[in-house]
C-alpha cells in the first residue's frame, strides 16, 4: 500500500515507526560499513562522525563523553531522524522516495559539514576536502538506502496526470 500525503490517517503509527526504524538501522549500518572500510579505499579518510558528536556535547554542555557513547549517540540520531527527514521531504513534495532520499542525504550532509563542523570551529565545508567529499558519498548514500526500504515496505504512488 502506497503512502499517501496523509501518513497519520493512512497508517498507523504501529506502521510507520517500525518502518522508521527498519529503514533508520539498515540505512545506518550501511553508513557504517562505508564509512570504515570503503571510505579509507575511495577518499582517505575513515568517516567518524561520532567525533562531531563529542565536540558538539563538549561545547555545548561543557560534557567529555566517550567515543563510544558517542558513536551510539549519532548511529541512534541518524536511525531516527534521517528516515523520519526522508518521509518528510516524500510527504511534502510528493517526490518518490528515492529522490526524496537523495534530498533529504545532500541537507542532512550540509547540515553536517556546512552548518555543525563550522559551529565547533572547524572551517566551512572543511574545505570541501577528502573527508567532505566522502560525507557526501556517505550520507546520500545512506538516505538512499533508507528511501530503497520504503519503496519496498511502501511502494511508489503513481505520478498524478
Amino acid at each position: 500500500m502506497p503512502l499517501q500525503s496523509s501518513a497519520a490517517s493512512s497508517h498507523s503509527l504501529r506502521v510507520l515507526l517500525p518502518a522508521v526504524v527498519l529503514a533508520g538501522v539498515v540505512g545506518e549500518l550501511a553508513f557504517e560499513a562505508y564509512a570504515w572500510f570503503v571510505s579509507p579505499i575511495l577518499f582517505g579518510p575513515v568517516l567518524e562522525p561520532a567525533n562531531l558528536v563529542i565536540a558538539l556535547t563538549s561545547k555545548l554542555f561543557g560534557l567529555s563523553i566517550p567515543y563510544s557513547a558517542a558513536f551510539a549517540i549519532h548511529f541512534s540520531v541518524g536511525a531516527i531522524a534521517f528516515p523520519v527527514a526522508i518521509l518528510a521531504v516524500h510527504l511534502m513534495t510528493r517526490l518518490k522516495f528515492l529522490i526524496a532520499g537523495v534530498v533529504a542525504g545532500v541537507l542532512l550532509w550540509y547540515i553536517a559539514q556546512g552548518m555543525l563542523a563550522p559551529f565547533i570551529g572547524r572551517s566551512f565545508m572543511m574545505d570541501f576536502g577528502a573527508y567532505t567529499q566522502s560525507s557526501f558519498v556517505g550520507h546520500v548514500g545512506m538516505a538512499i538506502v533508507m528511501a530503497l526500504v520504503f519503496t519496498v515496505l511502501f511502494g511508489e504512488r503513481k505520478a498524478k496526470r
